[in-house]
């Protein structure tokens, strides 16, 4: 039998080590910066065109590479970081594997242009899927400047998957806010199609998260300060009242380094247990710095998943470190007695004064000769004598019709109509989130929000797909700031927005002055709103037309829904439910939810037998 077994050629390995490192242009982002932030620069400049597909730039003031280093950075396992496998337990860089360049070369174009600090010339060196095509002196600034084009050109299945521009650009941001967050110390700026999107000059950490996001979110932030043996917490977690059930900034750094971790974010969750509903989360930005012997960073290819040695203990250092920030800050409920309408002087006890008005110890009499079995008249109740006519139920000479068989109506059929139900004209509303009704086959329940989701959807769908739509003007335009992540998905949509009613101007930097929204929105929060909807397209990932039109439709009713607790008279119970029966599917909301159940007469019945 032959051999079948052969080596891959180094091309061929390298792009697939590379699909594992390099997603997406985000990546590429993600491990230059890391590069430039451990070359000890003190500026870092980001140039992007077309979201990446075109070309990726980082630049940056650091302490640059020889002409050496320079060609060995792009072989793999080639790294300045780490010498010898005891060094993984003491890491205090970001990147230390020697994967991140040979991977991006073997995908793309590559030109580095670097100088060191100790020499006279800098390189330039330009590779092309992984092959160096030249290296040659070059007279450019100390540190590196490194240019990547035409990434994937030889990976047309990862680039054919890549999505559409504003959703790779938002990825990218994200990642560049991450390294911005936990580097408030560095100049950083970002453009984009020769767009200066953002300058971040040297600044605090709360004055960096305020930049990033809003002014708002930096109004609502809590300092978090612990110093242990273990670690040292230090960061910003969001008030009570910054809850939201999506779309919330949520970080973990360890040592300087992003993180995913639900355990320790389940922490922080528990902490705000009974101060905000379980559905809802908090934002929050926290650093943690532990020995670096006690953490495992070498577990994924994008170093974002860590184990740690006392992971239970930390757990609990978080949740309290929390708990001690909402108590500091009086976020925590603090129990207090009714007071009102309490003596403003209460007289005070004066014996002297009370010697002539002697008040007796009050004492309790016994009758021991009582016996509650004996039936005497002082103890039995006057009974009228007519008592079988207060119940004439129970007079066994009354007849009764006995009831007749109930016609069951499948409410779950799909060509149901309002006219198959006989249903009385009286509604109850049942704790503000249902309305109850009798129908022929027993007692109709309808969930109001649902159900007012469901007609709302359709209308905006219809909206959506060129029904003509009507504009409320506001009073005084709304001034909103979205993150630099969230604004490119804002451009993206503006046309569906406008078919929705929205009328909104771009001031530039993310700013927006909404003048007019949807009719039939008033009271609803536009910011609230237009960051519901940025953040269902984010969760769905899709961008197709349909998708696109089905997502935000979903995400403007739910808002604008009648919320649980709301309180309706008889005719706006009346109008919902005849409106709802005259939808398409009455009986679900477009995700899948039940909106209407009954409870039929033989069910009532069993009940009380």
């Amino acid at each position: 039998m032959a051999d079948i077994i052969h080596l891959l050629p180094d091309s061929v390995a390298n792009q697939i080590a590379a699909g594992e490192v390099i997603q997406r242009p985000s990546s590429v982002i993600k491990e230059l910066l890391e590069n430039s932030v451990d070359a000890g620069a003190h500026r870092i400049d980001v140039v992007v065109v077309d979201a990446g597909r075109t070309s990726i730039q980082v630049l940056d003031n650091g302490k640059g590479m020889s002409e050496t280093d320079a060609r060995l950075a792009f072989e793999r396992h080639a790294t300045s970081k780490i010498s010898q496998a005891s060094d993984l337990f003491s890491l205090t860089t970001m990147g230390f594997r020697g994967e991140a360049l040979p991977s991006i070369a073997a995908v793309s174009h590559v030109t580095l242009r670097t100088h060191a600090a100790d020499a006279d010339l800098g390189t330039c060196l330009t590779i092309e899927g992984g092959r160096v095509v030249s290296q040659e002196v070059d007279n450019c600034p100390v540190g590196c400047n490194f240019l990547v084009q035409n990434l994937f050109y030889n990976v047309p299945a990862r680039r054919k998957f890549l999505k559409s521009n504003q959703t790779e650009l938002s990825n990218i941001i994200q990642e560049f806010e991450r390294v911005a967050l936990v580097n408030p110390n560095l100049h950083f700026t970002f453009t984009h199609n020769d767009h200066l999107m953002t300058t971040l000059l040297p600044e605090s950490h709360k004055q960096r998260i305020a930049t990033l996001f809003g002014k708002k979110l930096g109004e609502q932030l809590l300092s978090v300060d612990v110093d242990t043996t273990l670690c040292t917490l230090h960061g910003y977690v969001g008030k009570p009242e910054s809850a939201r059930k999506k779309g919330v900034r949520q970080f973990f750094f360890i040592n300087g380094r992003y993180m995913r971790h639900p355990y320790f974010h389940k922490a922080v969750q528990e902490a705000f247990e009974g101060l905000i509903q379980p559905t809802e989360q908090v934002p929050y930005i926290l650093y943690m710095q532990v020995d670096p012997s006690s953490i495992d960073v070498n577990i994924h290819p994008t170093k974002t998943e860590i184990k740690f040695e006392n992971e239970q203990a930390i757990w609990q250092i978080l949740m309290a470190a929390v708990k001690e920030a909402l108590g500091r800050f009086n976020a925590v409920p603090i129990i207090d007695f009714d007071v009102d309408g309490r003596p403003k002087n209460i007289p005070v006890y004066n014996p002297s004064s009370s010697k002539n008005n002697y008040t007796p110890i009050p004492r309790v009499t016994i009758d021991h000769t009582y016996n509650p079995f004996k039936n005497t008249e002082s103890n039995r109740k006057d009974i009228p004598d007519n008592w079988q006519q207060l119940y004439p139920a129970l007079n066994p000479t009354n007849e009764v019709d006995p009831p007749k068989p109930q016609e069951k109506v499948d409410l779950f059929d799909d060509q149901l109509n309002l006219s198959d139900i006989e249903r009385s004209a009286l509604h109850y509303q049942y704790r503000g989130q249902y309305i109850v009704t009798e129908v022929r086959s027993g007692l109709m329940v309808i969930d109001q929000h649902r159900a007012h989701t469901r007609i709302l959807y359709n209308r905006y769908k219809a909206q959506l797909n060129g029904q003509p739509s009507s504009s409320q003007g506001l009073l005084f335009p709304e001034l909103i700031q979205f993150s630099m992540s969230d604004a490119p998905l804002l451009e993206e949509i503006q046309d569906e927005l406008r078919a929705l009613g929205f009328e909104m101007s771009s001031l530039g930097g993310g700013s927006y002055s909404v003048q007019g929204m949807p009719a039939g929105f008033e009271g609803v929060d536009p910011r609230r709103l237009l960051e519901d909807i940025i953040e269902t397209l984010k969760v769905s990932g899709q961008h197709m037309e349909n998708e696109l039109h089905h997502r935000m439709a979903l995400a403007m009713a739910r808002d604008a829904a009648i919320p649980v607790g709301g309180v309706l008279t008889q005719q706006e119970m009346e109008n919902l439910v005849d409106e709802l029966f005259q939808q398409d599917e009455p009986n679900y909301t477009p995700d899948g939810k039940v909106i209407v159940a009954i409870f039929p007469h033989e069910t009532l019945e069993k009940l009380f037998k």
